[in-house]
């Protein structure tokens, strides 16, 4: 699909909904508190969801007006106002998601994407993985991102849009000549500057045990001893090589950033995200380590650099998930 085709189904889409979705509230509104409590679920998560989707549906009906204005005033190819409408829609989906759901994220370790050019591998767990390193390298670290996201997310207007006027790849997973996708990643971090930090998912996809298990299993008939090493992965899938080291190939001096966070596991369906707002969300911490360039070794090595390194950030996501786990109450003075 071209991205005009693409473009007058998805645009008129998002602003039909974001009207709708005002327009219905008082309806949608009474519907939803009412199904959560025949549910008894006291949080009220449909409730929480709609009024989440409704500040979407109207912060990327603003984006795309915004992206038209600079279009008609000849600044479609300024990339440092398209970075501007990236920070400010980002941070506006967190506060919304904050407002909304009780969501709040702790981000640590931010000054590691400082200086740039980085690499950064991040922890693919959730829908929201996606905005929430953008929020983190917008707001806080004040880089400009380059990512690497599946074709598929073109269906989001403002990432179709705004993303195809910032220097980011939008992955044809799906490829049957993979070497020209490859290519297209090393083009994405070449000649980055300081302010650059070029983003990869290595995982893929979504992480959950279903397909934590599938990998392994096609990792096992392929090459077993590299299964063995990923054995101990309880919380994240094995890594996807060849892309991390494509976008590394284009930056041969750029550290490399691993990034994860805890606290989004189980938002990977619509179910997951409705069993999650149904309890206090558990604390969404985001974290991050930068390693020197002069330890990520090329070529072969690389592989099981990049499985040693996701082990090890398995480990930090068992860690943060103990350490942010729920407290049982206290029975103190109870009989």
């Amino acid at each position: 699909m071209t991205a005009l085709k693409r473009r007058v189904v998805t645009i008129p889409g998002v602003v039909a909904a974001a009207i709708a979705l005002v327009l219905l509230s008082p309806l949608w509104l009474a519907v939803a508190l009412l199904a959560d409590a025949v549910r008894l679920r006291w949080r009220f998560p449909i409730a929480r969801l709609l009024a989440f989707a409704t500040c979407w549906a109207w912060l990327e009906t603003a984006g795309v007006l915004s992206a038209a204005l600079l279009w008609l005033t000849g600044r479609r190819g300024n990339h440092e106002r398209h970075y501007a409408l990236q920070r400010w829609w980002a941070a506006n989906l967190m506060s919304a998601l904050r407002m909304t759901t009780g969501i709040a994220v702790e981000a640590r370790s931010v000054e590691v994407f400082s200086p740039g050019p980085v690499v950064a591998f991040c922890r693919h767990a959730s829908l929201a993985d996606s905005l929430v390193s953008a929020w983190v390298i917008t707001s806080l670290a004040h880089k400009h991102p380059r990512y690497v996201l599946k074709r598929e997310l073109l269906g989001d207007p403002c990432l179709d849009v705004v993303g195809n006027r910032l220097p980011n790849y939008f992955l044809d997973r799906g490829a049957a000549d993979s070497s020209t996708e490859l290519a297209s990643l090393t083009a994405l971090s070449a000649a980055m500057g300081p302010d650059d930090v070029a983003v990869i998912f290595p995982e893929g996809t979504r992480a959950s045990a279903g397909k934590r298990a599938r990998a392994m299993a096609k990792i096992g008939e392929r090459d077993p001893e590299r299964a063995a090493r990923l054995a101990s992965l309880r919380h994240v899938l094995p890594p996807r090589p060849a892309g991390s080291a494509a976008l590394l190939a284009g930056a041969p001096d750029a550290d490399v950033v691993l990034a994860w966070h805890v606290g989004f596991d189980g938002l990977d369906t619509f179910g997951g995200i409705l069993r999650h707002l149904s309890h206090r969300p558990r604390p969404v911490v985001f974290a991050a380590r930068r390693v020197p360039r002069a330890d990520v070794p090329s070529g072969d090595a690389f592989t099981a650099w990049l499985d040693n390194r996701w082990i090890e950030l398995d480990e930090q996501v068992d860690q943060l998930l103990r350490d942010t786990a729920p407290q049982p109450r206290s029975s103190e003075g109870t009989r």
